[in-house]
C-alpha cells in the first residue's frame, strides 16, 4: 500500500501526538504523590547466602487504592534471618526476632516511619515468634528448636527490660520428655492471658523417627499476674491438631483461632472465664494447603489465613454469637485469593482495616488485597504484587498521621 506525502505527514504527526500524550501521562502518574495512611514494614534477608544479615524495608500505603511503594530507606534488622515483628499499640516501637542470630532487637519509630535501632536482647535459643500486649507493658517471645520456651519481658517506654518470666513448656505425665517445637504466641486484648502453640516432634516427625504416642499439636495457656508473672491455666495444654503453625484471638477476648499446617485446617476455641479453651462446635474448618499465618480484622468480623503451599488467602466471616468461622465470603466466585508464591505472613492494615497484605517468601514480594468492610471479600490492590528483598518472612504496620481508626467493637 502506498501513502501520499500529505498522508505520511498526517500519520507521523498523529504518532508523535500519541507518543507525547503517553509520555505526559506516564510522567503524571509517576510524580503523583500517594496519600499515606500506613507504613508497612517487611522483614527479609538481604542476600541468599547462609548467615547474611537481615533487613527491614519500609513501604508507604496509599489510602485510596492500598497500593504500596518504597518509603524510608531500608535498615538492617540487627541480626540474621528475621522471622517475626511486632509493634507497640502506641506505634512508637518495633521489635524484630532474628532467628539466625538468636536475638530480639528494638527499634524506635518516628512519625514518618523512620526506624532507629536501640537495644537488643540475646537469647539462649533461636526465637520463633514474638508479640506485644495492647497495654505496651510486655513483650512475649517463644524460642527453641529442640525445646519450647516462653519468655516475658517488661517494656518501659519501649525499652526491653530483664525477663520477668521464663517457662520451659512440657507435656504432662509420661510425655513430659517429648521434644516440643514452638510456632506462635498470642496475648488477649485484655492483657490477661497468653497462649502458645507447639507441636510435639517426638510424635510428628515427617522423614524422621517417631518415639511418642502423644497428640502432636498443642496450645498452652497462661494467666498474667502481678508484675507480669505467668501461671498455667487450669486444663492447659489443649490439643491443637497435628502441626499448629499460627495463633490469634479476636478483639473481644472470647475466641482463639489456630491454623494446622499439616491437616489444612483452622481450629476454633471458645475462651472460658478462667482462660481455659473449649473446641468450637462443627470444627475444625477447612483452609487452603499448608496454612502458615492468620489474622483477625480489628472489628472481629473476619478471619484471613495465608496458605503457603497453594499461594492463597482463605477468608471467613465470624459468627459473633459463637465465634464460628464461615467460609461463605466469596460466594459468587473462588473461595481463595491468589497471592505470589509461598505467603508466610499476613496482616490487616493498622489504620482503617481496609487492606490485607501477605509476605511471599519465595515470590520475594508482598501481595495486597482491598477488604470489603461489609462482606469481608478481598480484591487485588493496584499493581500487586510489590517487589521486596530476598525471602520476606514477617510484616508489621503502623498508622500514619491523624485520621480516624477503625473501631474494634463488633
Amino acid at each position: 500500500m502506498k501513502f501520499s506525502k500529505s498522508s505520511q505527514l498526517f500519520l507521523v504527526s498523529r504518532v508523535f501526538l500519541i507518543a507525547t500524550l503517553g509520555l505526559f501521562m506516564a510522567t503524571a502518574l509517576t510524580s503523583c504523590a500517594i496519600t499515606t495512611i500506613d507504613y508497612l514494614f517487611v522483614a527479609n534477608s538481604s542476600g541468599s547466602g547462609t548467615g547474611t544479615a537481615g533487613q527491614i524495608q519500609t513501604f508507604d500505603v496509599d489510602s485510596q487504592t492500598g497500593a504500596v511503594r518504597a518509603g524510608q530507606p531500608t535498615v538492617p534488622s540487627g541480626g540474621v534471618n528475621p522471622v517475626s515483628m511486632s509493634v507497640t499499640h502506641d506505634t512508637q516501637n518495633l521489635y524484630v526476632a532474628n532467628q539466625g542470630s538468636s536475638s530480639v532487637v528494638h527499634f524506635d519509630l518516628s512519625g514518618v516511619g523512620i526506624l532507629t535501632q536501640k537495644e537488643s536482647v540475646s537469647l539462649s535459643a533461636p526465637p520463633v515468634f514474638l508479640t506485644t500486649n495492647i497495654a505496651d507493658t510486655s513483650l512475649y517471645v517463644v524460642s527453641g528448636t529442640s525445646s519450647a520456651t516462653l519468655t516475658a519481658y517488661p517494656l518501659s517506654s519501649g525499652v526491653i527490660g530483664s525477663p520477668v518470666a521464663g517457662i520451659n513448656l512440657s507435656l504432662p505425665g509420661s510425655f513430659a520428655g517429648d521434644t516440643l517445637i514452638p510456632t506462635g504466641v498470642a496475648v488477649l486484648a485484655n492483657n490477661n492471658t497468653v497462649y502458645v502453640t507447639v507441636y510435639d516432634q517426638s510424635a510428628y516427625n515427617p522423614g524422621g523417627t517417631v518415639t511418642s504416642l502423644a497428640n502432636p499439636g498443642w496450645v498452652f495457656g497462661f494467666t498474667v499476674g502481678s508484675g507480669g508473672a505467668l501461671t498455667p491455666v487450669a486444663g492447659s495444654p489443649w490439643q491443637a491438631g497435628v502441626k499448629p503453625s499460627a495463633i490469634t484471638s479476636d478483639p473481644t477476648n472470647r475466641f482463639v483461632y489456630v491454623t494446622d499446617f499439616a491437616s489444612n485446617q483452622l481450629i476454633g476455641y471458645t475462651i472460658q472465664s478462667t482462660g481455659a479453651l473449649s473446641f468450637m462446635v462443627n470444627g475444625p474448618f477447612r483452609t487452603g494447603s499448608e496454612p502458615e499465618s492468620i489474622v483477625v480484622d480489628q472489628r472481629g468480623l473476619y478471619i484471613y489465613v495465608a496458605n503457603e503451599l497453594d499461594s492463597s488467602v482463605s477468608a471467613y466471616v465470624i459468627n459473633l454469637a459463637t465465634g464460628t468461622p464461615s467460609a461463605a465470603v466469596n460466594v459468587t466466585g473462588s473461595a481463595t485469593n491468589t497471592t505470589d508464591t509461598a505467603p508466610v505472613s499476613i496482616l490487616v492494615d493498622a489504620a482503617l482495616g481496609r487492606f490485607v497484605y501477605t509476605a511471599n517468601r519465595l515470590g520475594n514480594s508482598v501481595s495486597g488485597f482491598e477488604l470489603n468492610p461489609n462482606t469481608g471479600t478481598l480484591a487485588p490492590t493496584q499493581a500487586t504484587p510489590y517487589p521486596t528483598g530476598f525471602e520476606p518472612t514477617a510484616l508489621a504496620s503502623i498508622n500514619h498521621g491523624s485520621h480516624a481508626e477503625q473501631s474494634v467493637a463488633p
